[in-house]
């Protein structure tokens, strides 16, 4: 017998002796042709409401941060859902700006069939400039949502919630991109009379300064006898694990972006935060 037959080959070379039910495609990737056929079975099913509360999140793309510190405020009874705007590697007024083409087509990406109880925008400084009522619109234009909020409007229901007016003030970025926050506030009756910054642009390095250096910063400038009550402002810096420790020092109420905003969106949504080790804004009720 020669070659060919043997390799199932006409003695030209020309056409495979193909099994009745194989293809070329299953003889290129060495499949066999004996699967035997089964009726498609309907499987029964039913479906349910999904009533516990829903939280949508918008973070930033340079923001390595806000989602770890969220999940230790939201509790586990609530779902969260998380989109991502882009954003500038460094924080200018110009880059924070940008973001206002941006906010809509992020909150486009949320489920369609949910209806938010709360959503927030996860950008301290970038409300600053977008403007608090415009960032609303814009969320609002890509979902469903009862409630929008964002950092800086969170901090100004904590600040009510405790009866704080007089804030020191820690930044991490430029002078232009602090003053405006800064402004803000003041437009909304809460003075900085207590101000300090560690004037950096790079969120890359935000990300990564020490919460040691945080826990100093603030003590350094809530000892301030003209702060009630001590601010933190960025959602990229870690501040959670220090939030009691700078309380302690210097007994006053100490606010963080993340923790800020994680509250309010839980006030907002009608549901009880994580309190634990998060300061005093968590556990007066």
């Amino acid at each position: 017998m020669s070659k060919a037959h043997v390799a199932g080959l006409d003695p030209a070379g020309l056409c495979c002796n193909l099994a009745r039910n194989q293809t070329p495609a299953m003889i290129r990737t060495g499949q066999m042709a004996s699967f035997e056929r089964h009726p498609k079975m309907g499987l029964a099913f039913e479906t349910e409401g999904r009533d516990e509360a829903r939280l949508g999140l918008i973070v930033l793309q340079a923001d390595e941060t806000i989602e770890n510190e969220f999940r230790r405020i939201i509790p586990s009874s609530a779902t969260l859902h998380v989109s991502r705007v882009p954003s500038g590697r460094e924080v200018t007024t110009d880059s924070l700006s940008e973001m206002e083409n941006h906010i809509g087509d992020s909150a486009k990406l949320f489920p369609a069939a949910i209806s938010f109880d709360a959503v927030g925008y996860g950008c301290t400084s970038g409300t600053s400039v977008i403007g608090i009522e415009r960032v609303g619109e814009l969320v609002r234009s890509g979902t469903s949502a009862t409630a929008v909020t964002e950092p800086i409007s969170a901090l100004i229901a904590a600040c009510q919630h405790l009866g704080v007016t007089r804030l020191a003030f820690l930044s991490p970025y430029i002078e232009d991109v602090s003053s405006g926050m800064r402004t803000v506030l003041a437009e909304n009756g809460i003075q900085t009379p207590v101000f300090g910054s560690f004037e950096t642009r790079e969120e890359a390095v935000v990300a990564r300064i020490a919460p040691a250096s945080i826990l100093q910063a603030a003590v350094q400038l809530g000892t301030n006898p003209d702060a009630e009550a001590i601010f933190i402002s960025c959602t990229n810096l870690r501040t959670l694990d220090v939030i009691s420790a700078i309380e302690d020092r210097v007994g006053k109420p100490v606010f963080s972006s993340n923790q800020v905003l994680g509250w309010h969106m839980c006030q907002l949504a009608g549901i009880e935060p994580a309190t634990a080790g998060l300061g005093k804004l968590l556990s007066v009720r």
